[in-house]
């Protein structure tokens, strides 16, 4: 007996390849999907564990940039009590100025000399009058300049030849002058020069 399959087997053939492409097509979509999920679940908790990361580094920061300032608060207090405690040690060492100025001038002037004003000009003095020579104006000059320990740096500013009227003596002739000298404003500058004591008495003699 012969049998005849009357049924298009070529049609039925290609609807189940059909079906299984989409098939595999189906799982293929699926697990590209799931790894895709994966991939994504991976990075996104290496993100939120940097998020994390930073927000610690910030608040860190945030800490450090508090202490920075509070010790740059802490540096700008310290600055201004030292220059509080230099303005009082200079203001007590300005007080004793005018003393050592004047026993200065006492021990160094030598005889012979007269001085008709002393003026301060900063850190400087100008000192005036007039002499019986300049030999006498050489001699306050190098006695300023290496024996006195308040007064440094003596400069003649002008010396100009004049004339006095002496009574009972007639007329004689004087140098008058105008010498400038820095002033030593504290004792610990002061103690380095060294004072003659001998000097003053040599120069008057």
């Amino acid at each position: 007996m012969i049998l005849i399959n009357l049924l298009p087997h070529r049609q039925a053939a290609r609807k189940r390849r059909r079906e299984l492409f989409l098939f595999q097509l189906v799982l293929a979509l699926l697990v590209g999907l799931l790894l895709v999920g994966a991939v994504a679940l991976s990075y996104q908790a290496r993100i939120d564990s940097q998020r994390d990361r930073n927000d610690l580094f910030r608040a860190e920061i945030a800490l450090l940039d508090a202490q920075i300032k509070e010790v740059a608060s802490l540096k700008t207090q310290v600055e201004a009590l030292k220059a509080r405690q230099q303005a009082v040690e200079r203001l007590q060492a300005d007080r004793n100025l005018p003393v050592h100025l004047l026993e200065e001038i006492v021990k160094q002037v030598p005889d012979g000399v007269y001085l008709s004003s002393l003026k301060q000009e900063g850190s400087s003095i100008v000192i005036a009058g007039m002499a019986q020579s300049q030999e006498r104006v050489s001699e306050l000059l190098r006695n300023l300049g290496n024996h006195s320990a308040w007064l440094r740096q003596p400069q003649l500013v002008e010396i100009v030849a004049g004339e006095v009227n002496v009574p009972q003596r007639g007329t004689r002739r004087v140098s008058n002058f105008s010498i400038r000298v820095a002033l030593v404003r504290s004792a610990a500058e002061a103690a380095p020069t060294a004072v003659k004591p001998d000097a003053t008495a040599a120069g008057k003699g």
